[in-house]
């Protein structure tokens, strides 16, 4: 009977360990990115663009971008890419602005890259119009793909 208490301990603490490991893994860590200025955070994400596999990357002018702060190509697509480094959630607007931005520099896909994640009705509203949501974890992938 004994062997039985010890075996379920040891899987409930087992389970403890796995949880803890998948929370540390998934919550969000501060970095260099959260610190960035909108300008200098396109800049950053210009670069990390290139360095996987984007070409003709270039960043538009500040203002009168016309929703887009980012074009690149990558395998033959044109991409139209709105920054955001925010403090919050991304909202619907920047979903708004990467698609007309899309439309207007005549590129095939547009997308939304961010230091943070979306809300609901930014990803509702994306799924609408078709435009790519790259979130926080998907920047960490690629910045951990460099390191």
């Amino acid at each position: 009977m004994n062997n039985w208490i010890i075996a379920a301990v040891i899987a409930a603490a087992a389970a403890c360990l796995c949880l803890l490991w998948r929370y540390v893994r998934t919550r969000q860590k501060p970095s260099r990115i959260d610190d960035m200025e909108g300008h200098e955070f396109e800049y950053f994400c210009a670069e990390l663009l290139q360095e996987h596999g984007f070409c003709d990357v270039r960043v538009t002018k500040g203002s009168g971008d016309y929703g887009v702060d980012i074009l690149a190509e990558k395998d033959g697509i044109s991409y139209a890419i709105q920054c955001k480094a925010y403090a919050s959630p991304v909202g619907v607007k920047a979903v708004q602005e990467a698609y007309a931005g899309r439309d207007y520099y005549d590129c095939m896909v547009g997308a939304v890259l961010t230091n943070q994640y979306f809300t609901k009705p930014a990803v509702e509203a994306a799924k609408k119009l078709k435009i790519l949501l790259w979130d926080r974890g998907y920047l960490d992938e690629m910045m951990s793909e460099r390191e």
